[in-house]
């Protein structure tokens, strides 16, 4: 009986390790990834306030905004109206969405000097992580967590949630009531006029 329940355990440790292994390498992977990302902003920015040179301004916006799905952002936003949206009209506004977005990021440099530490990463899926950090600045502490996905070998981040506000809820919200309100038409003109497209 005790040979049985050994050979059990052992078939049973043999089908699940495969499982285990690549989680911890999924989360791994997800933790480099936001590890290096923090080190190159913190690099760029250095001592720095505001002089920044143009070219230094665009790395620096790159590195903190090409790791987004501005797409899954703008479509969790929109809900239903994505749908009836044309391929094109999609673009067109991801594109908007995407440049206020990148357009703010810079609004505010302090933030990104906080101390950041990892505290919790969830496989949710084979390539879907939720990362838990916190983000210490003049001894306050702010939850930012990063909802990212694996694509084709890189990671993306569809959401991220600042204190326990979520980016994509907040969106939602704001672009819903003026489509509830006032229409898509009225919601994308607003938006143009904030990005500077006419």
């Amino acid at each position: 009986m005790k040979f049985f329940l050994l050979n059990i355990l052992v078939i049973l440790f043999f089908i699940n390790s495969p499982a285990i292994s690549t989680q911890a390498e999924l989360i791994d992977s997800a933790r480099a990834m936001l590890e290096e990302r923090d080190k190159q902003i913190k690099d760029i920015i250095g001592d720095r306030t505001s002089d920044f040179p143009d070219e230094l301004r665009n790395e620096l916006q790159g590195i903190i905004n090409d790791v987004i799905d501005y797409r899954a952002m703008a479509q969790h936003a929109l809900l239903d109206t994505w749908d009836e949206l044309s391929p094109e009209q999609r673009d067109e506004f991801v594109d908007i969405f995407s440049t206020i977005i990148r357009d703010q990021s810079l609004n505010t440099l302090d933030i990104y000097r906080a101390n950041v530490t990892y505290d919790e990463f969830t496989v949710v899926d084979d390539n879907r992580v939720i990362a838990r950090t916190i983000a210490t600045l003049d001894n306050v502490r702010t939850p930012v967590i990063y909802d990212m996905v694996k694509e084709d070998g890189t990671w993306i981040v569809i959401d991220m949630s600042v204190d326990n506000f979520s980016t994509a809820d907040s969106y939602q919200r704001s672009f819903q009531n003026i489509i509830r309100r006032r229409g898509y038409d009225a919601l994308l003109n607003n938006l143009k006029r904030r990005s500077g497209v006419s």
